[in-house]
């Protein structure tokens, strides 16, 4: 739906509802499945929790598609093979690591600019 500049929001808003019922009344009747009404709903124990629940683990990122999260977790392993391999550059002395983009490298042990003193 576009909408167009002639019509008021709430008429706006009016028409988008209504396609929206349209849509579910239609999905309703094609799976044969009956509205609930409001006697059922106003029955129902609002702290009840479900018989059944979804077992999955919440994925790590959400993303459009699976062949999307794939790409992208394609390109976070790159960028963690990249990084550890600049830090082990970096813990052998090569001051001149090249760290990915985005990152910050890990601190460096500090060093004192005197000389420690004898007690």
């Amino acid at each position: 739906m576009i909408f167009s500049k002639r019509l008021s929001l709430p008429s706006q808003i009016a028409e988008l509802v209504g396609e929206i019922e349209a849509e579910a009344c239609a999905d309703r009747e094609a799976r044969g499945i009956e509205p609930l009404g409001a006697e059922a709903i106003l029955r129902q124990d609002p702290h009840a929790r479900p018989h059944q629940t979804k077992k999955s683990p919440a994925p790590a990122y959400h993303a459009a598609s699976k062949a999307a999260r794939e790409k992208f977790w394609e390109a976070y392993s790159a960028f963690v093979l990249a990084f550890r391999e600049a830090a082990d550059k970096l813990k052998a002395g090569d001051r001149m690591a090249r760290f990915p983009l985005g990152s910050f490298p890990p601190g460096l042990p500090f060093v004192t600019a005197y000389p420690s003193l004898p007690p």
